[in-house]
């Protein structure tokens, strides 16, 4: 991928910087907060080169034509719209800025247009050699919540889901797959089921999973709590994903965003802060490894409702692998554990654990994850949000303390 954007590390992103937060201190504030680059970010030199500053990339729109699959009315007509002329006129007419790392080329668009758009990748990759073409996909709904069958499958030009996910990676050469999914608008089954198919696709093909989740709300009354954002990050974490975008910073689409229509920080700004804080303490040793694969492990009591019903959800009373044995929670309620393989081939490897719970936040509480492990001589350590964590002995095992929607990489080495 031809980019600005450091791929080594853990990306934050966020939807959205009005004109009424622009300002240096509004640019300081959104570093501070732990984004890393702007999605949707006009072509504003002023801004632009605040970020420069900062440190802080955008993902610009207008660059080039514009493209939302919308509600399928206008699927497999991308070509006729907007035709290779179009780009290469862009093209003519762009001047470059540090703070430009991606060229946004369009919004949950149709499997029907997904051939011209592989088409459109490779133009934009050569045309702008500095910045990535950004392409974000449909969730496993739609981009509906409560839409029809008929509607969702005209949305995505396909009859199922998993075919819309293939058809993107056979026609698209992007090494990343990214797409949207709000589970407060959802179900947290069908987010379950989305990272399932994503994840396999993804590793399948050999590309980066990025996700964008909501710290906002669809109805105006709902607050995003702490613990609700660090259910949908770290679910997302436990299934690979490396970069994740936060709808939204200022207004964009529903309610409650991070600042107001003035520009004043909400609530939603010291919870999106200390999250982004604690995934990028995770961050830099959750980078060397990759997830080969993710467990299911207990789901009893009443995270058993939440994936009643679901054929692509395998649950497990407790993991094995060649490395631990009888990986459990104590309460029997759920963990997603991704299970990891150091980058770097030295031998290594690691477990992602959360604590996946409580998504609605209304009953947090502590629970222990107990575990042994195949060869005594590997060194055994715990990382947690605030570093490292304490590695309790518990027998022959291991035991760690996990609040609800808590987080934890536990590293295996030679």
């Amino acid at each position: 991928m031809n980019t600005r954007m450091d791929r080594s590390r853990f990306n934050i992103g966020t939807y959205h910087l009005k004109p009424y937060a622009r300002t240096e201190q509004h640019v300081k504030d959104l570093a501070d907060c732990g984004i890393d680059f702007v999605c949707c970010a006009e072509y504003d030199k002023a801004t632009l080169d605040l970020f420069e500053k900062y440190g802080v990339g955008a993902i610009t729109v207008g660059i080039v034509p514009g493209w939302w699959g919308g509600d399928g009315e206008n699927t497999g007509t991308l070509r006729k719209v907007n035709s290779p002329e179009k780009y290469l006129a862009a093209a003519a007419k762009f001047k470059d800025h540090p703070a430009v790392w991606g060229i946004d080329i369009g919004d949950e668009p149709s499997a029907l247009d997904f051939p011209y758009y592989g088409e459109v990748y490779g133009m934009v990759n050569s045309l702008f050699p500095k910045q990535f073409p950004y392409l974000n996909l449909y969730p496993n709904y739609a981009s509906v919540s409560r839409n029809t069958e008929d509607e969702t499958t005209c949305q995505l030009g396909t009859k199922t889901y998993d075919e819309h996910i293939l058809r993107y990676c056979e026609n698209v050469p992007a090494d990343y797959l990214s797409y949207d999914f709000y589970v407060y608008c959802t179900t947290v089954r069908k987010a379950y089921e989305n990272l399932i198919s994503v994840a396999d696709a993804c590793r399948r093909s050999g590309r980066s999973i990025w996700i964008v989740l909501q710290v906002n709300s669809h109805v105006p009354e709902k607050w995003i709590s702490e613990n609700m954002l660090r259910f949908q990050a770290f679910s997302a974490m436990a299934f690979g994903v490396e970069v994740i975008t936060w709808a939204c910073y200022t207004a964009g689409w529903w309610y409650n965003q991070v600042l107001d229509e003035k520009g004043e920080k909400t609530a939603q700004y010291e919870k999106l802060k200390k999250i982004n804080k604690e995934i990028k303490t995770l961050a830099p040793l959750y980078m060397e490894y990759r997830t080969a694969d993710t467990h299911f492990v207990g789901f009893g009591g009443k995270n058993a409702k939440e994936i009643e019903g679901s054929s692509s959800i395998k649950v497990k009373e407790s993991l094995s692998t060649g490395y631990v044995r009888d990986l459990r929670s104590e309460d029997g309620l759920g963990l997603l554990v991704g299970e990891m393989v150091s980058k770097n081939n030295d031998g290594s490897r690691a477990l992602f654990i959360t604590a996946a719970d409580d998504y609605n936040d209304v009953d947090h509480r502590k629970r222990a994850v107990t575990f042994t492990v195949t060869n005594s001589d590997e060194k055994i350590d715990c990382f947690g949000l605030n570093g490292k964590k304490e590695l309790l002995r518990d027998g022959a095992g291991y035991r760690i303390e996990l609040e609800s929607n808590e987080a934890v990489i536990v590293t295996v080495r030679p």
